[in-house]
């Protein structure tokens, strides 16, 4: 495919989406998918729209500024983005690695459009299950005296790998503002639990406790408030009182590989907005 996508919030007014298909249209475009939204509340309009480049009247350089015209019109916060740039992708881990496991076989399946360019833990439970993947492994143990000084480390590393994207697969470290501040919405997590429940140590052990009859995990983006960013996908599955903890905790790492792995798919194929510490996740 070479397809060009464009995202778009701006204040909600008229002629909008003629404005943007005609865009496309009068420049030999050839539209895939268009989407919209409008939050009635901020009186806001979202878009995501896709069109073939075979024929289009720009390169892929030229195109911004040709549209840039009809986005001052509109006061638009807009991207672009091309399907054929593949985003270069960095898995943060622990020691729970079933969320890890599960990104990498589905990269190497095909099933996630990323280059997975290093595997970064503060354990070494990791290291083999990226050797075995042939993903480049790097270990930088965090104490409360070096987290500072390891952070710029690895952000290092991330620029030099050419890092767009970050994904805490059950990374058991806070990163710190300054390390948010460099990947704004491009850093996801996964939570084990619908936020904040059962927060901190043990979650599973938690939910067995209080005899929950259903469990559930949330993908979001990182902020600076903990656990507080823009939620980008959530599931549940039922409990019964014949499951023992083993099972909460096999159903609740399931969980948590499909809730990441579909927010990742999503943030790569340029299907999210965020606005008002929200998302808007178009299909």
């Amino acid at each position: 495919m070479d397809h060009a996508i464009l995202l778009i919030s701006c204040p909600d007014q008229k002629g909008i989406t003629a404005s943007v298909a005609n865009f496309v249209y009068v420049n030999g475009g050839n539209i895939i998918h268009a989407d919209q939204h409008i939050d009635e509340q901020s009186d806001t309009f979202f878009m995501r729209i896709e069109w073939e480049l075979a024929g289009f009247a720009f390169p892929r350089n030229r195109i911004g500024a040709h549209f840039a015209p009809l986005a001052r019109k509109f006061r638009m916060d807009w991207s672009l983005h091309f399907t054929k740039e593949v985003p270069r992708l960095a898995i943060f881990a622990s020691k729970y690695l079933h969320c890890l496991q599960d990104l990498l076989w589905r990269q190497k399946a095909g099933q996630l459009p990323a280059q997975i360019v290093a595997v970064v833990s503060n354990h070494a439970d990791a290291k083999k299950l990226a050797e075995n993947f042939r993903i480049p492994f790097y270990r930088f143990p965090i104490t409360k005296k070096n987290k500072l000084a390891q952070e710029r480390k690895q952000l290092a590393l991330l620029k030099k790998k050419g890092v767009e994207c970050i994904v805490l697969a059950r990374y058991g470290q806070i990163l710190t503002e300054k390390f948010i501040r460099q990947y704004r919405h491009r850093i996801i997590n996964i939570h084990h639990s619908f936020l904040p429940a059962f927060a901190g140590k043990s979650p599973y052990a938690q939910a067995y406790g209080k005899g929950v009859k259903i469990i559930g995990a949330t993908s979001h983006y990182v902020i600076e408030a903990l656990d507080e960013g823009p939620i980008i996908e959530q599931d549940t599955v039922r409990i019964s009182h014949r499951d023992s903890l083993q099972d909460l905790v096999r159903k609740g790492e399931d969980l948590e590989k499909m809730v990441l792995s579909r927010a990742l798919r999503w943030h790569l194929e340029r299907k999210i907005l965020v606005y008002d510490n929200k998302t808007v996740v178009f299909s």
